[in-house]
């Protein structure tokens, strides 16, 4: 059976299309990703809850992919230091190929079912762990051989896939499944299906951290002040929790370090 993710487009002579007919059936398509993934809100949800017991724990969570999948669960895994404050250890992204594969692409590291376990060995995954296996067929060999070796290993796992009743979804405890049908360039899985991953890792992370405390109201009050745009940020911050100058704000931010060490203090 073919799955949906590889079927044939309901586009035809692409080529022949001037630049805006492009564009036009592209948006098209986009547009029906977010209505895909909020169908997969249920399962999304009880995700998230057992990702917040795990890391409640002193776990991680650790994505697993490969190609656009695994650049993704990187990304999402990189973003989540500066913007909450947490280490780096505590959402891992791996990829098929390795670090290389992060800007190359690697040949055949897909097919590959034995370097998902080895990475996880190596960063010394266990039981407190929660594995999430990113995989738009959702029959990767590479995603599919790790998941299953968690499973054998007694740690918990999700994945999110882009196809129904497929192979991973099957094998995981938690599964999210949006399906988001052909693509508009014939299997070019980096677009609707990409996108639809993309939407859903923020989900999973940006809730996540939220029941962690990372958010008061709605601001970063762990996120890291590497430069001047955040410091900027920091201080708008500061000043409309704090009801106080612009000078106060900096001051005090470069006093104390982040804004929930301002608000601590000034709160206790």
């Amino acid at each position: 059976m073919i799955k949906l993710t590889e079927s044939a487009s309901k586009y035809s002579n692409l080529e022949e299309l001037n630049t805006a007919e492009l564009l036009n059936y592209m948006n098209d398509e986009d547009n029906t990703v977010p209505q895909l993934v909020k169908k997969a809100i249920p399962q999304i949800e009880i995700l998230v809850n057992e990702v917040v017991k795990k890391l409640k724990n002193n776990g991680r969570l650790i994505y697993i992919g490969a190609g656009t999948s695994g650049r993704l669960g990187i990304l999402d895994a990189s973003e989540c230091p500066p913007t909450f404050g947490v280490s780096s250890d505590v959402i891992v992204g791996l990829i098929a190929g390795g670090d290389t594969a992060i800007r190359h692409a690697v040949e055949n590291a897909e097919d590959n079912k034995s370097t998902a376990w080895e990475s996880l060995k190596k960063i010394n995954v266990s039981d407190r762990d929660f594995v999430i296996g990113i995989s738009a067929s959702g029959s990767t060999p590479y995603v599919l051989a790790g998941l299953q070796a968690m499973a054998a290993s007694g740690i918990t796992t999700g994945c999110i896939v882009c196809n129904a009743e497929s192979q991973i979804a099957q094998t995981v405890d938690f599964p999210i499944e949006a399906v988001t049908g052909p693509e508009f360039i014939t299997g070019s899985t980096r677009m609707k299906a990409g996108t639809a991953q993309k939407l859903i890792l923020n989900m999973i992370s940006t809730s996540a951290m939220i029941q962690l405390g990372k958010v008061k109201g709605n601001k970063m009050i762990d996120m890291k002040i590497s430069n001047d745009k955040l410091i900027k940020r920091g201080v708008l911050f500061i000043m409309d929790e704090l009801g106080c100058t612009e000078y106060q704000a900096l001051t005090n931010l470069q006093k104390y370090g982040s804004v929930r060490a301002v608000l601590e203090h000034y709160n206790d």
